[in-house]
């Protein structure tokens, strides 16, 4: 059955099962992250050329979203380095979890501080939703900060009780310092929730 759903999705689909084939399962949790971040720069690649291939888009238009893409497996692949798994959900797959900026992209002044594993997170989509947005951010000691501005019954329903107190670990020097301004910047400071 599963091969036949792969056939109904088609090529895409069938590319992707042949490069997670041709990963070994290797026999130490960093050895599968390596493979994994392997599989993942051979799929970005994969997407990289059809952004390339795309006639609906201007020259400009696949350059930009081609950098975007190199960026980002780049990046993931460096914060993969620190981080292995979602510091609140504790999700460690890989192909589930978001390489997420904590000083946003679009402000860091070098390629080299957008690139730096130590500015990013690997964060489950929800609560990558969350942080990107400043719903919630991180002391340094790791306990986390969640913002009036946040949806309680939302936090609820993605598994952050707000009544809690929740501690994710420390960070390291580099990250505390990216921590610091997404704390300052990024993190909603609002004096009543938002319902």
């Amino acid at each position: 059955m599963a091969e036949e759903l792969i056939r109904l999705i088609g090529d895409q689909a069938v590319e992707l099962v042949g490069m997670f084939n041709r990963i070994s399962y290797p026999t130490s949790s960093q050895q599968h992250r390596e493979d994994t971040a392997t599989g993942l720069v051979e799929w970005e690649e994969h997407l990289i050329n059809t952004l390339k291939d795309d006639a609906d888009l201007s020259e400009t238009e696949k350059e930009v979203l081609v950098l975007a893409r190199r960026g980002q497996g780049v990046f993931k692949q460096n914060v993969m380095q620190i981080e292995d798994h979602c510091r609140i959900t504790k999700v460690d797959k890989i192909e589930h979890l978001r390489a997420s900026h904590i000083k946003p992209w679009r402000v860091c002044q070098s390629s080299d501080e957008r690139l730096a594993g130590t500015n990013g997170l690997l964060l489950t989509p929800t609560i990558d939703h969350l942080f990107d947005r400043g719903f919630i951010s991180f002391e340094n000691n790791g306990d986390l900060l969640i913002s009036k501005a946040a949806d309680v019954l939302s936090l609820d329903k993605m598994g952050i009780v707000n009544t809690q107190s929740i501690n994710v670990g420390g960070f390291n020097s580099d990250q505390r310092n990216f921590l610091s301004y997404h704390r300052e910047e990024v993190f909603l400071k609002a004096n009543v929730r938002l319902f």
